[in-house]
């Protein structure tokens, strides 16, 4: 049987292999779309207006003015918080300085020039917020932290002072946060008094070394009775309940240093038991 040959030969020179595959799709899917379709697609577009419906229009125009507005009394109120913050800053400065030995009463008496000027913040942020009453929780985590922090200097200041707690009543009255639309938030308050038995261990310890073995006792009995107290709420597993669990742990580091000032026997005036017995048979 005779070969025939073919009619048509492929050149292999003219197969070549696209190495951009995609793009060469893309490309020929571009180029196969119909005029019809991008003709098509403009003249949807013109058929519907770019612009809000008139009843849209003026429901999201108020919100713009709205949104407008709550952002400048951020702006306002912040600016005030941040005033609170530095003054703050500036009694606990000083009040950290009695776990140096410091004289006590004269830093209290520097941390107490500063109670008026963050009362008379405070009414200033009363003052801001008089225009919008009803929004107090609104905008109250604005200075929500800032308060906190600020409790717990004014009930550290009131334990060194008296050594009892600063109730909520007195620590509304200091800061002027006793109105009606305007007052010192309870959740804040407690939060305030857990961070202040924070200092209570490295106080009791600094005393120690100073040679005031009598402090333990009382910071114990103290802490000991906060923590009873704070027992009987029912917290919930949110933020001020892990603040609680921390003083726990605050009355657990003031009990070991009260142990061991009593296992050696050392009594407040700086003897230990065992060496007053010396002394009183010589």
């Amino acid at each position: 049987m005779q070969y025939m040959k073919p009619a048509f030969r492929v050149s292999r020179s003219l197969i070549t292999i696209n190495p951009k595959p995609f793009i060469f799709l893309t490309l020929q899917t571009f180029r196969s779309q119909s005029p019809i379709s991008f003709f098509s697609s403009s003249m949807a577009s013109s058929d519907f207006s770019s612009l809000p419906a008139p009843s849209l229009e003026k429901q999201f125009g108020e919100f713009r003015t709205h949104l407008e507005e709550s952002g400048t009394l951020r702006d306002r109120i912040r600016t005030v918080v941040s005033e609170i913050e530095s003054t703050t800053r500036l009694m606990y400065a000083s009040i950290l300085l009695v776990h140096h030995s410091r004289p006590t009463p004269e830093l209290l008496e520097k941390a107490k020039t500063q109670i008026d000027v963050l009362k008379e913040k405070y009414k200033q942020l009363a003052d801001i917020l008089g225009g919008c009453p009803g929004q107090y929780y609104r905008y109250h985590g604005d200075w929500r932290s800032e308060t906190q922090t600020v409790v717990s200097v004014l009930t550290f200041m009131n334990w060194l002072e008296t050594g009892k707690l600063l109730e909520h009543k007195e620590a509304e009255e200091k800061l002027g946060l006793n109105g009606p639309e305007f007052n010192l938030d309870v959740e804040d308050y407690l939060v305030g008094v857990c961070f202040m038995s924070n200092e209570l261990p490295r106080y009791v310890v600094n005393q120690v070394t100073a040679g005031d073995y009598d402090c333990p006792r009382k910071v114990l009995k103290f802490l000991t009775e906060l923590h009873a107290a704070f027992r009987m709420l029912n917290l919930r597993n949110d933020f001020l309940r892990k603040k609680f669990d921390g003083m726990k742990y605050d009355l657990r580091k003031v009990e070991e240093v009260y142990y061991d000032v009593k296992i050696r026997g050392l009594t407040p005036n700086g003897v230990s038991v065992a060496d007053q017995g010396i002394e009183r048979q010589s």
